[in-house]
């Protein structure tokens, strides 16, 4: 009975079914105020207990200060989204003044909100851009970005209104973990979060951890191992599995490693794990597909928005070995004192809301992981735009031909043309080839994105030909030129299928933007990698079906969803110590735990040293030792639970559940961690020098680390070692069935 009420419930909530009719019902009252307030001198101080009354306040107060007349469906999302809703809202909506006048009234209900967004140039476009309305409504607004320092920090927060990347705030967060003295700190307690481009950042970078690390030195012996595999021959010494997606050593590979490093390979696990990192890096990473060269750095680009991750990089010994590959120095590597996902920043929030244009797709996981729903708001006008099904071919180089054909063939008529790419390289060998017919075309890639805005706006002019790894997020609207609409409007040309629909419609939904006329078409050959790498079994070679690719792409929206729910599996006992290590820091940090802990356990020597120092010098350096004491037995809990998760996997082959061997042994290791916590203060309490200067930090050992630095970890593409290994064995399970 309870499933099938689970069930009948699951029905009814299913992704874009909150019914808007109470939400039209109040723009509907707000229209017929609409007329008095714009007749008013000044606007009244708008109050949140009548939503019709605050909806005509806030429409007139953009329309005086932004020139803009909010449209009714802009309200309704509005609506949406103050009642705990994501918004999906269709390209070119206006979704930027929804989710201001969202967040307006949020503030006005005495909650401080954080307007997150996917970068730093949306964050402040967009607090500037808004900025009047706020004033008018009597709301502050502020923005945080990367060259922010502490104190613009500080002021920023301390606004009702705060804008910032969700990797900044987060980094912002994690600094706060560290403070030792409460007016440094930045970050006040969260309240509400409001999401832009919430699927991208909600779902796509959910499991993306955010890194708080100290310095240290790199290892000598990666140029080493980059030098020897760049020796080793493919189908020789290394082979790929068929989706090359794993790499392993041939028996004369491994005989070659040893006798070029002198050792057994199998009989030492670091220059193993080391061998492994340079073959990945060699073998399984692209340049211009997987990551950019600029500036003597390698630069990441980011598979969900086709651009440069700027803090981003893989786990240390990746990077490093990239690096190596591309004969670079190494980057700072470090111990990791904290870290943080996205996911779990967000769920910090006591309520949370958003907007995209695509949400319904991932409404199940907003829902799983974040109690969200999705309310989609129509577009204001019909869309007309003309989707025209898949161009199918067997080959990829028949594909391309086809594809550079429609270009000339469209071209010639005037129509704006927006082509989208699936990486850098691909890009950039297109617009090579569009060169040799004679066509100039503008390109759009990681290697150029800070040049996004303009090209973007350029896009829709008569005769323009657009090339852009990705459209997702990039935050500006095509307007048609003149003319154009005769033509048809904005023309989009897929050259390949992504593997999640999502960022197919965020492509297609570029024209067509508040009634415009417009078109888009996908090019998909049986060669993609959405074909060869999540259907290839199911595959029989000739040109593929729209049954197939549909099917593949199911399956590599499943594959994603998988790894989000495995991922947070671990990471969720993992969150649940750090809200406990948390608590204890806040009442070290801004109370009188942590001298009641060592008065209590060193009695004597806390009123010795008090009559000698004063009460106040000896909380102060009470509470340094213990905050000392406590962030260096969270990191080491940190690095052993990395470790963990590392080999956990081997469990499997045992019958056992991952998952449950990981919980078993983290729940005392925590414990433990409680323990050496406290005994490692004492001790330090008991030896340290304390005069009526206080606490000499360097001769206790509690010296921290001289330089921090944040940055974001894309999750190792590969898996983990054991990950790798149960994946060769399911696969040749597999195949002998």
């Amino acid at each position: 009975m309870a499933s099938i009420t689970q069930l009948f419930r699951r029905f009814l909530e299913r992704p874009g079914s909150i019914d808007l009719a109470p939400f039209d019902r109040t723009v509907a009252s707000a229209g017929d105020r609409e007329e008095r307030i714009r007749g008013l001198a000044e606007l009244p101080e708008p109050s949140m207990d009548d939503l019709a009354e605050f909806c005509a306040i806030v429409r007139e107060a953009a329309r005086r200060t932004l020139g803009l007349r909010p449209y009714d469906v802009q309200l309704v999302g509005m609506l949406a989204m103050l009642s705990g809703n994501v918004a999906e809202m269709a390209t070119g909506e206006g979704k930027t003044l929804s989710g201001a006048m969202a967040a307006a009234g949020y503030a006005l209900q005495g909650k401080r909100v954080h307007v997150i967004s996917v970068n730093d140039y949306l964050a402040q476009r967009d607090a500037e851009w808004m900025g009047p309305l706020y004033g008018s409504l009597g709301v502050s607004v502020g923005w945080i970005a990367e060259t922010s320092t502490p104190e613009e920090r500080r002021a920023a927060y301390a606004k009702d209104v705060t804008y910032g990347s969700v990797s900044e705030i987060g980094f912002d967060v994690l600094r706060d973990r560290t403070r030792t003295d409460v007016s440094d700190l930045v970050v006040p307690e969260p309240s509400v979060a409001l999401v832009d481009e919430a699927d991208s950042v909600l779902v796509d970078e959910a499991r993306v951890p955010l890194v708080l690390a100290g310095a240290a030195d790199p290892g000598d012996s990666v140029p080493e191992m980059a030098a020897l595999v760049r020796q080793l021959v493919k189908g020789y010494h290394y082979e790929l599995d068929d989706q090359a997606r794993n790499v392993h050593l041939t028996t004369k590979g491994i005989d070659t490693v040893e006798q070029a490093l002198g050792l057994e390979l199998y009989d030492n696990a670091t220059t193993l794990t080391e061998v492994n990192l340079a073959l990945h890096a060699h073998a399984l990473l692209t340049k211009d597909v997987d990551y950019i060269v600029r500036e003597g750095k390698v630069h990441l680009i980011n598979p969900s928005r086709g651009r440069v991750a700027l803090l981003q990089r893989w786990p240390d010994g990746l990077q490093a070995a990239v690096e190596a590959k591309e004969t670079l120095p190494a980057s700072e590597t470090g111990e990791i004192l904290d870290s943080i996902t996205v996911q779990g920043l967000i769920t910090r929030y006591p309520e949370k809301c958003g907007m995209t244009g695509t949400a319904v797709a991932v409404g199940d996981q907003l829902r799983e992981f974040y109690d969200l729903k999705v309310a989609v708001v129509p577009s204001n006008r019909p869309c007309v735009r003309t989707d025209a099904p898949d161009r199918l071919f067997e080959y990829a180089m028949e594909k391309d031909h086809a594809l550079v054909d429609e270009i000339v063939e469209v071209h010639a008529t005037g129509r704006p043309i927006l082509i989208g790419t699936l990486d850098v390289a691909e890009s950039e060998r297109l617009s090579l080839t569009l060169s040799g017919r004679g066509l100039e075309c503008v390109v759009l890639n990681a290697k150029n994105d800070a040049e996004e805005a303009s090209i973007i706006a350029r896009a829709g002019e008569r005769g323009a030909i657009t090339v852009s790894t990705q459209m997702a997020g990039r935050g500006t609207d095509i307007r048609l030129g003149d003319g154009v609409d005769e033509l048809g409007g904005l023309y989009v040309i897929g050259s390949g299928r992504h593997t999640s629909s999502r960022l197919d419609d965020q492509l297609r939904g570029r024209a067509g933007r508040q009634g415009d006329p417009g078109g888009s078409v996908f090019f998909v050959s049986g060669e993609d990698e959405l074909i060869t790498h999540y259907v290839a079994d199911e595959y029989a070679k000739g040109v593929p079906d729209r049954d197939l690719v549909g099917h593949a792409q199911r399956v590599a929206e499943g594959v994603n969803m998988e790894i989000h729910r495995n991922t947070w599996r671990y990471t969720r006992l993992l969150e649940h110590h750090r809200s406990l290590v948390l608590g204890l820091r806040e009442k070290v940090l801004r109370g009188e735990s942590a001298a009641d802990a060592l008065s209590g356990a060193a009695p004597e020597r806390w009123s010795e040293l008090r009559e000698a120092v004063g009460e106040e010098v000896l909380q102060d350096a009470a509470r340094q030792i213990v905050l000392f004491h406590l962030d260096r037995c969270w990191a080491d809990h940190l690095a052993f639970l990395g470790e963990l998760r590392e080999g956990i996997h081997l469990r499997a082959l045992g019958r056992l559940s991952p998952i449950e061997e990981f919980n078993k042994e983290a729940k005392p290791a925590y414990e433990h961690m409680l323990a050496e916590i406290e005994s490692r203060s004492v001790a330090t309490f008991e030896s340290a020098s304390i005069t009526s200067e206080g606490l000499d930090l360097d001769g206790a050992g509690l010296k921290r680390p001289t330089a921090t630095w944040t940055y974001l970890v894309q999750d190792n593409p590969f898996g983990t070692e054991w990950e790798r290994i149960l994946n060769r064995l399911t696969t040749k399970v597999r195949r002998r069935r």
